[in-house]
């Protein structure tokens, strides 16, 4: 429809599921979503941070996608040509683990299968669970440009990585070692720091004291994993500690194994904590592998890839760790090597897919080489030339972990994910790393993967066609901004900007948007063991998409944890239909009215001048807040204007010229109506896109879609402070009114009397002008404004900014309770009074606020003197009576 007439046929109620997928699926056959078609517009882009292809998206996702679609649909209006684009990541591990779990239920592994077998398996599991995540992106109504959409194995981000690699790989910063790394024994694989997650465990601590060689006496040294000891190639003692300065450099023999092992001294050993003394065991301890390394003693490795204790482990061989740990600290026991077993409070590191401890473990494995690309990233940091970070106190965390980043594990013994291109001759030992595979016999390429991490790390270019020069990374990169959770600033946002920079000269966004996690009512994070989860798409069934997109946006601030609350979806949805039920209002007083009849520079009644001035000042608002990324306080500004001004006020006032019989009064409010509903759904279409275009395409429009209406702009010409005051003192007068009425019992069908004594002339005219109003909305009987006269004796009143007010309300008022009533509103007065002087007597605000802040306050503080003041009169006059 376009340029059209409003369609009356408005249903009585909003069902949002007929909605939805309608708007949807004519969004998507539109190809509205899709960029590129303003090419004489600015770009504005926006990279999707790429869900796991794992299972279904939760809140959590819900909540990071609905900003971004929030951002991505306001540039769209603006004019920018506005790209999203989507897609979704291979998540190594945890899609490997879901694979085998599958498999293990079918009494199936993925050895039996053999490699490619099992990644036939593993690709068939991801299309299908990107079909539900498409499905799940459509119903949370999310603007993406699925003709752009990647996936990080896809061929072309699969050639990123070997480049990358490679290119890193020559420049000597990515390098082949062996190294503590976390291990998953029960996965068999390396894992990256953010795949480990530390619970606090009720352990043990147990004191073991060796005996020294030449039998002098002993040396205490306390561990919390004993089974580890049988690896233990020293015990180091600080340089400086007088205790055991003169056993450095005697031996000790280690129990159970009987071997011969140094006291050694190290500063890393802190003298003043425990013992003094500490075990060094240089494969399955990652400080220890370091003093290891300083001091060049033996790495042994004491159990296998399966946390099963090896030959090393002497009478142990064959059992898993943990009985090991039983056994022996038992025979130690019995041997008066182990004196004292303390309890334990300590964190454990769990493998996030699998649960198992995880186990430090001497590995040879790949890494990135990181002290370089830090460096890069924390001077361009610091030379104002870094990225924006939103709340702006992340940039201090994420410096102070680049400052003190160590080398990355890259590899993993995983068959998905992106395969090492490094091949070897293992006749020669050559290694040969290439984009290319190798075609010579003697070549076998390295059986591990990289780091999931390695690849998503690419993904503000690499999806863009990088390495390749192409028109979309020319147009579209650097992107925008970039919207993620605070939990993963080290692992995801810092590795983009280590690549970027190294491969594109440039950081990779411009802003990155922090937002918290979605906890449960109480604030518990959401887990499957607590069955707190929320799942959006039950959500979405009960309440509709836009309730659950305006709860989770508006009631987050940026860095901070959301509560989600079904209360607040409940209010959400609420809020929905008063924005549904003013609009069939307004259409059934629109009938033949077009989108060319809307003429808002006509003979303006006070409340049109009025709502047109609230609105631009929302306009305003809203644009600026969104810019600032403070959505929160963009939906307050929202949820006021329309619920309040809007609804509440206007449409109220509305009804008195479009049922009157002033057919110019009629045709002004009509054009308001129009303007000002069409403007509201253009504004709140960001946050509620399905049922704004559902109540635009009933109004008088002048395009296909809202989704490329252009976004309101704010005008000069509008503002009408005149009419702002003007009906203040109509709001405050009808309040105060209904207030007096409700205090005793007198409804608003019961018609009054209203005595009303404006301040000057200037509100004389105000109330004379408006009468009409007064009388409707007071529900009076008879009416007297007069600048000259004086106040009832028995009467209830009100002080109001510009007016008193009397209500001779004859048989219902006490005077007592009346002059009760007086003296808390004098209170109250007061309590203002007093905290806006502390204000203005606060030197450091009076030196930091504008000066128009300050007289606003000044004016404030006038004005509650002035009620106050006349309040105390009319108690005053009542007592004399």
């Amino acid at each position: 429809m376009s340029d059209n007439q409003s369609n009356l046929t408005m249903p009585t109620t909003y069902d949002p599921k007929a909605a939805e997928q309608k708007w949807y699926d004519f969004w998507v056959k539109g190809n509205y979503f899709q960029a590129g078609q303003r090419p004489e517009a600015e770009p504005y882009t926006i990279v999707i941070p790429p869900p796991n292809v794992t299972g279904m998206l939760h809140i959590g996702h819900a909540l990071d996608f609905t900003l971004q679609d929030i951002l991505i649909r306001a540039k769209r209006m603006q004019g920018y040509d506005a790209l999203w684009l989507p897609g979704t990541d291979h998540a190594g591990i945890a899609t490997q683990t879901k694979v085998e779990q599958k498999l293990r239920e079918q009494g199936v592994s993925r050895h039996d299968l053999g490699r490619e077998k099992f990644l036939e398996q593993v690709w068939e599991w991801k299309d299908q669970y990107a079909e539900t995540i498409h499905d799940q992106w459509a119903k949370m109504g999310l603007s993406l440009d699925y003709s752009r959409e990647r996936f990080t194995l896809d061929d072309g981000l699969n050639k990123a990585v070997r480049e990358v690699f490679v290119r890193l790989y020559e420049k000597g910063l990515i390098y082949r070692g062996k190294k503590i790394i976390n291990w998953d024994p029960v996965a068999r694989t390396a894992l990256s720091d953010i795949e480990v997650e530390h619970k606090e465990v009720n352990g043990h601590l147990y004191h073991l004291r060796y005996p020294l060689k030449d039998g002098s006496g002993f040396i205490t040294v306390a561990t919390t994993r004993p089974e580890t000891m049988l690896g233990d190639s020293a015990v180091a003692v600080h340089p400086e500690d007088d205790r055991y300065k003169h056993l450095i450099g005697q031996m000790i023999v280690l129990p159970i194994v009987n071997r011969e092992i140094p006291i050694i001294a190290d500063e890393y050993v802190e003298k003043d904590f425990g013992s003094g003394a500490v075990k060094i065991t240089p494969a399955h301890d990652p400080n220890d592998f370091e003093v290891g390394e300083r001091h060049s003693l033996p790495q042994i490795i004491v159990m296998d890839e399966t946390g099963t204790m090896n030959d090393e482990a002497g009478p142990y061989q064959g059992m898993d760790r943990f009985d090991c740990r039983k056994q022996l600290v038992s025979d130690l026991q019995e041997q008066g090597v182990c004196i004292l077993i303390e309890d334990h409070l300590h964190q454990v590191g769990h493998s996030e897919r699998s649960g198992a401890v995880v186990e430090p473990y001497l590995s040879t494995q790949w890494f990135v080489a990181m002290k370089p690309l830090a460096e890069a990233a924390i001077a361009a940091q610091k030379s104002g030339k870094g990225v924006r970070f939103v709340p702006d106190r992340f940039e201090k965390i994420y410096l102070n972990w680049i400052e003190n980043v160590r080398d990355w594990c890259i590899s993993r013994q995983l068959w998905w994910g992106h395969r090492i291109p490094a091949f070897y001759n293992d006749e020669n030992g050559e290694i040969i790393v290439s984009t290319e595979d190798q075609t010579d016999a003697n070549l076998r390429q390295d059986n591990d993967v990289l780091d999931t991490w390695f690849s998503s790390a690419l993904w503000p270019f690499s999806t863009l066609g990088w390495p390749d020069q192409t028109d979309d990374l020319a147009r579209y990169y650097p992107t925008n901004v970039l919207v993620t959770g605070y939990d993963i600033i080290y692992f995801w946002v810092s590795r983009m900007i280590f690549t970027a920079l190294e491969f594109t000269d440039e950081m990779p966004f411009q802003d990155v948007l922090l937002h918290g996690l979605v906890r449960d009512k109480d604030g518990q994070k959401m887990s499957k063991s607590l069955g707190n989860g929320v799942n959006p798409l039950e959500v979405i069934e009960q309440y509709g998409a836009d309730a659950m997109r305006f709860m989770i946006s508006t009631g987050s601030t940026p860095g901070q944890d959301l509560r989600f609350r079904y209360e607040k979806v409940e209010q959400a949805r609420n809020f929905a239909n008063k924005i549904w039920n003013a609009s069939r209002f307004a259409l059934m007083n629109l009938e033949g009215f077009t989108y060319d009849d809307i003429n808002i520079k006509g003979n303006l009644g006070t409340a049109d001048r009025w709502i047109l001035h609230r609105l631009n000042e929302t306009v305003r608002d809203v644009t600026r807040l969104i810019d600032s990324y403070e959505f929160g306080e963009t939906g307050r500004v929202l949820y006021n204007f329309i619920w309040d001004d809007l609804c509440d006020w206007y449409i109220e006032f509305s009804k008195l010229s479009l049922n009157g019989e002033d057919p110019e009064a009629k045709a002004a409010t009509q054009s308001v109506l129009a303007y000002v509903l069409d403007r509201t759904q253009r504004l709140i279409h960001p946050f509620m896109p399905f049922i704004s275009e559902e109540i635009w395409q009933h109004l008088p429009h002048d395009g296909e879609t809202i989704t490329l209406a252009a976004w309101p702009e704010y005008e000069a010409e509008l503002e009408a402070p005149e009419a702002v005051k003007e009906m203040e003192l109509l709001m405050e007068m009808i309040r105060a009114i209904r207030n007096i009425r409700a205090e005793v019992n007198v409804p608003m069908s019961k018609k009054v009397e209203l005595i009303v004594k404006p301040a000057s002339d200037a509100e004389y005219r105000i109330l004379t002008s408006n009468e009409e109003f007064i009388k409707r909305f007071c529900g009076t009987s008879a009416l007297e404004i007069s600048t000259d006269m004086s106040a009832p004796d028995k009467a209830m009143s009100a002080i109001i900014t510009g007016a008193e007010l009397y209500l001779p309300l004859a048989g219902l008022l006490d005077i007592g309770q009346e002059i009760a009533r007086l003296e808390k509103e004098v209170d109250h007065l007061n309590k203002e009074v007093e905290r806006v002087e502390k204000k203005l007597s606060n030197e450091g605000f009076v030196a930091k606020a504008p000066a128009k802040v300050i007289e606003e306050e000044r004016a404030k503080m006038n004005d509650y003197a002035d009620k106050r003041d006349k309040v105390v009169a009319r108690i005053a006059e009542l007592r004399a009576n």
